[in-house]
């Protein structure tokens, strides 16, 4: 999934208008404080620079990152640019906002750069060190998510640190992988690790380390590490982690899957963050629950390290994004009408339970050995009467006028549109992008029935008023079984 939200702002319902100028204001301010801290613009780089390079600067070293939210940057870089700029080291900052979020979010840039918003080169170990303690100063109390990978200076600081290259040198190559390099001191050039596996250089030590502080270690709240037990990551990105867990709360031991929601992890433009979406999907899920609607069961629910963590059900199957996956051709007619016919039903349930599911895609769905199909991923719902003014969704399952403007009140075109576009990617084999209009499905295959395919093009109409309910495409699919 990838919040849509920076393209318009996220905002609720009654608040679009002022959002979006809110918006922009950040935005501007953002680009003024670039404009005077951090002249340096280089060609095709998402980074804007303090200065150029001088004689004195080091190759490698300690360098310093200061983590910040979109909403946090600005006064962040308020704080720290004047002694930055005095102590005369080079410093990094994204270009602008939007890259701020994408590289927040883990998935663009990679996950280890989350957080990364300020990067200092410090001139020195014992420069590294004083800034360091200076810039925690300066951003107490600031919101920021943890570094990835990184050591942190203090609990809950927004600084922190790691070794590695200052300049660009020869690359290496390990398992595939193109990566930057440092020099030992007998001259030899090892991979730079910017990920789980980087560390403190045998040759040097960590100059921070000899505070009493550091020697502290992070309280683990909740049954993490003692009756829950993560041992497979299913996928990672700025907001949380999703991990295959065993429970051994209760007997015998069950196999759960363990949502993370970290705390200033991904903050959008309004405010909400990883750990606001655990909470909301926690609401989500028991209230569809409660209303017989086949979503995962939620067993536990806890707050460890500041982040929010869900326990549920580990629903056995595959997904619908595999079978296509799988299949690498065209579905049977058949097949792609039991499918849509499955999802309409479910759909169906969902807004009659009040709700909107806001990211129905093929990846969400879960085919179970019994024949049903299951829905996973409820962070972005919403009530069908509190109607969310947030963009989310996935490109080529959002509608057209969430890229324009998502005023409309209703959220349920949105899951309708992308229940055309599941349809139209289960008959075509083609994954949709955000391409508009779409070629309409005769062109791609002509032995779907007429009626089928105009079900298709009205769930894909750019007039959202106009698209069909999920109970009248369901009886349409129903008709051809």
């Amino acid at each position: 999934m990838i919040d849509i939200a920076h393209n318009k702002g996220a905002m609720r319902s009654g608040d679009y208008g002022s959002g979006i100028a809110s918006i922009r204001s950040l935005m501007e301010e953002w680009d003024t404080l670039c404009d005077l801290c951090l002249p340096i613009v280089p060609r095709n780089s998402i980074w804007r620079y303090s200065r150029g390079g001088v004689p004195d600067d080091l190759d490698q070293g300690w360098k310093i990152h200061i983590s910040a939210t979109v909403l946090s940057a600005s006064q962040v870089l308020r704080s720290v640019a004047p002694l930055l700029t005095r102590s005369g080291v080079l410093f990094k900052a994204p270009r602008s906002l939007r890259e701020l979020k994408r590289l927040n979010c883990g998935l663009f840039y990679g996950f280890e750069q989350v957080g990364k918003v300020i990067t200092i080169y410090p001139k020195s170990d014992r420069q590294a060190v004083s800034l360091a303690h200076k810039l925690e100063r300066l951003t107490a109390g600031m919101p920021g998510p943890r570094i990835p990978f990184d050591f942190q200076l203090r609990k809950n600081s927004k600084v922190h640190y790691r070794y590695g290259s200052f300049r660009a040198r020869k690359t290496v190559v390990r398992k595939g992988k193109r990566l930057s390099t440092i020099i030992t001191p007998d001259g030899k050039l090892v991979p730079d690790f910017r990920g789980a596996k980087a560390t403190v250089p045998s040759w040097t030590k960590d100059p921070f380390r000899d505070r009493d502080h550091l020697s502290e270690k992070p309280s683990r709240d909740g049954p993490l590490g003692t009756t829950l037990l993560a041992y497979e990551l299913i996928s990672r990105r700025g907001k949380g982690g999703v991990y295959r867990a065993l429970d051994l709360s209760v007997s015998p031991a069950r196999l759960c899957v363990l949502k993370e929601g970290k705390a200033h992890g991904e903050t959008g433009f309004d405010g909400r963050d990883g750990y606001w979406r655990i909470t909301h999907e926690e609401r989500a899920l028991s209230s569809l629950r409660s209303m017989a609607v086949d979503v995962p069961q939620v067993f536990d629910s806890f707050v460890a390290g500041n982040n929010y963590y869900l326990v549920l059900e580990l629903i056995e199957g595959k997904t619908l994004e595999f079978l296509l996956w799988e299949q690498r051709s065209k579905l049977p007619i058949t097949d792609a009408i039991r499918y849509g016919l499955r999802l309409s039903k479910l759909l169906q349930t969902i807004h009659r339970a009040g709700w909107v599911w806001r990211d129905c895609k093929p990846l969400n769905l879960i085919l179970c050995d019994d024949g049903s199909m299951r829905p996973v991923d409820f962070e972005g719902a919403c009530t069908v009467k509190s109607p969310d003014m947030t963009g989310w969704g996935t490109e080529g399952y959002v509608p057209p006028e969430w890229l324009e403007d998502p005023t409309e009140i209703s959220r349920v075109p949105q899951d309708l549109f992308a229940l055309g576009a599941v349809l139209h990617q289960l008959f075509s084999a083609r994954r949709p992008d955000r391409t508009y209009p779409v070629t309409p499905i005769g062109r791609l295959r002509r032995s779907v029935p007429p009626l089928i395919r105009e079900t298709i093009t009205g769930l894909l109409d750019s007039d959202p008023k106009s698209r069909p309910n999920a109970n009248f495409v369901a009886r349409t699919l129903e008709s051809f079984m």
